[in-house]
């Protein structure tokens, strides 16, 4: 794996850290200073990349290492030729080792330092306050300056993260700086790309300060961020002479009255993945009328527990949940559908019976939003949100399920501890009938995937990356997309069959 690939718990790349700097029989340790050298460069690099035009920088340094990294950025942007003015939390000759070893190289070069004073006139503001060892609300003074930077008209990069959010959950902890960009070292903060952090964090710049691989050595990542190889490693070409039987066959069971449409969205997104056929189970009036919106699947009368289970019979994946309703009907084709021995994507409504009534079984993979989370976990959407990490891998054990929990920076979870967070989609996906296109993706996935072991986790993570990029391709800057305006970008990012 990649370091690219890599998410970490703050504590795991604070002993990263450590180890850089100590060494190892292989390779021979890094100074701390010259750890803190690099970090300042590749900072004061990101600010030359992205706002090249910026003559005046303000670095607001807090009193520990990330301070110090604030310093070496003023260093550098002075002697680019940059107006620099340090803001201090902490006066340079109370600092400690190499922070206050670059903070005397700033003063020694005639670099002014001045208290926080109100308000901040500059092109780019470096946020140095504070760091991943942030561990409870911030107040006060740093409170003041972070909200200083965030009225400011200045340009923010913030250094490793940004200033009061915390870097395992993404959770701002009382007011956080919100940051055009954030270049994080060494190993990439898990929380930094999940819930409420895309606000604060702007674009993610990664550098791994060429710590050496040795350092990375037996100690694993707390997640991995997924690619496009999760997809291209799942579906691999097409032999020539395939036929549509072997290419899965999901059964969506949902549509209640007054939601037909959620049938028919997962139905068309699981075709357009790459289902051979699919089934669709709904009501009797609602299968009559939507046949001819999607001929190319099949239709059926779902009020009847027979058809139900003759469909079952001859389908290798269900997907349950879109648009199914709390009905009598709902309720009786949910037990029917999940007392089946066959692989489940739950979904919806699916997960809200779920909740009411509990089901014990295996081999399934559950798609919740916070809120659905939050009723599973019998906590709220606000606890939820708090530790989206945390909140995954309790449902995937609680269920024994592979658990998507979607939101921004959507986390696949699964019943050993695995964890994969997906990096891709945008804001205007926050529309209606995205959760039924996921589900179908993630059903077609499934039917694809036969059966070797950890198949469902596979399909899962494929299925988030399919959703997102699909998502970002339909969204091109725009500020709302359909769910079937993402449908059918799904083939634009799925991979092609090689000519012959």
């Amino acid at each position: 794996m990649d370091i690219d690939s890599r998410l970490y718990r703050a504590d795991q790349v604070r002993e990263l850290d450590r180890r850089a700097i100590a060494g190892n029989a292989e390779d021979r340790g890094i100074a701390g200073f010259e750890l803190m050298q690099r970090a300042g460069a590749a900072v004061f690099r990101a600010v030359r990349a992205r706002f090249p035009e910026a003559k005046s920088l303000v670095a607001c340094c807090g009193g520990g290492n990330n301070g110090g990294d604030g310093y070496v950025v003023a260093s550098l942007a002075r002697r680019a030729g940059l107006q620099v003015r340090v803001i201090a939390m902490k006066a340079p000759a109370e600092l400690d080792g190499d922070a206050r070893r670059a903070a005397d190289a700033w003063l020694d070069a005639g670099g002014p330092v001045s208290e926080p004073d109100g308000q901040i006139e500059a092109d780019v503001i470096v946020d140095a306050l504070l760091g991943t060892g942030l561990d409870r609300e911030v107040r006060d003074d740093y409170a003041a300056l972070i909200e200083s930077m965030n009225a400011s008209d200045a340009a923010v990069v913030a250094v490793d993260v940004p200033s009061g959010l915390q870097a395992d959950t993404g959770m701002p902890l009382g007011t956080a700086v919100r940051a055009d960009a954030t270049v994080s070292f060494i190993g990439r903060k898990r929380g930094l790309e999940t819930g409420r952090a895309p606000d604060f964090t702007g674009a993610v710049l990664f550098d791994d300060l060429d710590v050496p691989d040795s350092a990375y050595r037996d100690l694993d990542p707390d997640a991995v961020r997924l690619s496009d190889t999760a997809v291209q490693e799942f579906l691999p070409p097409r032999m020539r002479a395939v036929h549509k039987g072997a290419l899965g066959h999901p059964l969506v069971c949902g549509g209640d009255f007054n939601m037909p449409g959620a049938v028919l969205l997962a139905a068309r997104a699981a075709l357009v993945t790459g289902s051979g056929l699919v089934s669709v189970a709904t009501r009797r009036e609602h299968s009559m009328a939507l046949a001819g919106s999607l001929p190319e699947a099949m239709w059926a009368d779902g009020e009847s527990g027979d058809t139900l289970d003759a469909l079952a019979a001859r389908t290798d994946v269900i997907a349950l949940g879109p648009g199914l309703g709390t009905s009598d009907w709902s309720r009786e084709a949910w037990r029917r559908l999940l007392g089946r021995d066959l692989p489940v994507v739950l979904d919806a409504d699916g997960l809200n019976l779920l909740a009411e009534h509990g089901f014990d079984r295996e081999n399934w993979i559950l798609t919740p939003h916070p809120g659905e989370a939050g009723r599973l976990l019998e906590v709220s959407t606000a606890d939820v949100q708090r530790d989206r990490f945390a909140a995954a891998r309790e449902l995937a054990e609680r269920f024994r399920a592979v658990v998507v929990l979607k939101g921004a920076g959507s986390l696949v979870a699964d019943p050993d501890g695995r964890v994969a967070l997906c990096p891709f989609g945008n804001p205007a996906m926050a529309t209606a009938g995205m959760g039924d296109a996921l589900t179908g993706i993630i059903a077609s996935l499934v039917g694809q995937g036969g059966r070797r072991e950890g198949m469902l986790f596979d399909a899962a993570c494929a299925g988030v990356v399919v959703h997102a990029r699909a998502g970002d391709v339909a969204a091109e800057g725009r500020r709302a997309i359909l769910a079937g305006e993402l449908i059918a970008a799904v083939p634009r990012v799925l991979p092609g069959t090689p000519r012959p």
